[in-house]
């Protein structure tokens, strides 16, 4: 199972990200949890501790690693390096792991979302590919509010596109724009999950704008989840209400992809 959970900044991509990683790692699954969002928080959502999660360094800034691997200095333009460098070691080699977990941040890249070809984005490129494509663990990508960073290869081997909403408007006008932006790049299957859902009303606003969408389920808001980031804690373990709801959310994606 690979899925990227994109959607509008703070509508919580994170904790739908680390609720799915902790559950499908509970049934014995190794999953490779991937932080693709330049705001990186999936360390703290995942549960690990804060002194251990500062540790963590992103990809983007491994200037010796990008260099080895492309033969080229970090933010260099111009200069001749590998397209398509080794990347599978990776995940064993610089991952933090936390159980059946493996964490990895990939850090922002210079203008990484234009397609620039500088090396420290074609080593993020070529790993997220990797990952995607050639990897038999689950993959779960939490990423930023776009999907411009994936290639057409990479996104028609992502099984589930999920994007998040809340209610609001500019939450729906980001999910219409990811729908085009996933049919330009041949992604089959983009489901909606509605997130910090109050009561009918919000979950019938949710359903009346998301315009051919499928709703694969809804997470209440809660504030168990809230005191799961003061805390620097993860919701799997202090809100087992969005966790019962996130389980069914895993059953449907699983039921509709057959």
């Amino acid at each position: 199972m690979k899925i990227a959970i994109t959607g509008k900044g703070g509508v919580g991509k994170t904790t739908l990200a680390s609720l799915l990683s902790h559950l499908f790692a509970d049934e014995g699954k190794r999953v490779i949890a991937v932080d693709a969002d330049p705001d990186a928080n999936l360390a703290s959502a995942l549960g690990i501790p804060k002194g251990e999660a500062e540790k963590i360094r992103p990809i983007a800034d491994m200037a010796e690693l990008i260099e080895e691997r492309t033969g080229a200095k970090v933010g260099s333009m111009g200069e001749m390096f590998k397209l398509n460098p080794k990347v599978d070691d990776l995940p064993e080699g610089i991952g933090h792991h936390l159980n059946n977990i493996t964490l990895l941040i990939m850090g922002k890249s210079k203008a990484a979302a234009s397609g620039c070809y500088c090396p420290e984005n074609v080593l993020l490129r070529r790993l997220l590919r990797h990952l995607v494509v050639e990897r038999s663990e689950v993959v779960i990508v939490d990423m930023e509010a776009g999907i411009e960073h994936l290639t057409r290869g990479t996104a028609e081997s992502v099984d589930a596109f999920i994007v998040v909403v809340e209610p609001g408007q500019r939450s729906m006008q980001t999910a219409k724009t990811v729908r085009e932006m996933a049919a330009e790049l041949g992604v089959k299957k983009v489901f909606i999950v509605a997130n910090k859902v109050r009561n009918t009303d919000d979950l019938n606003f949710i359903r009346e704008n998301i315009e051919g969408m499928e709703i694969v389920g809804s997470i209440h808001f809660n504030e168990a989840i809230m005191t799961a980031d003061i805390k620097g804690s993860s919701p799997y373990t202090l809100s087992p209400e969005s966790v019962s709801e996130v389980r069914e959310i895993k059953k449907r994606i699983e039921k509709s992809l057959g």
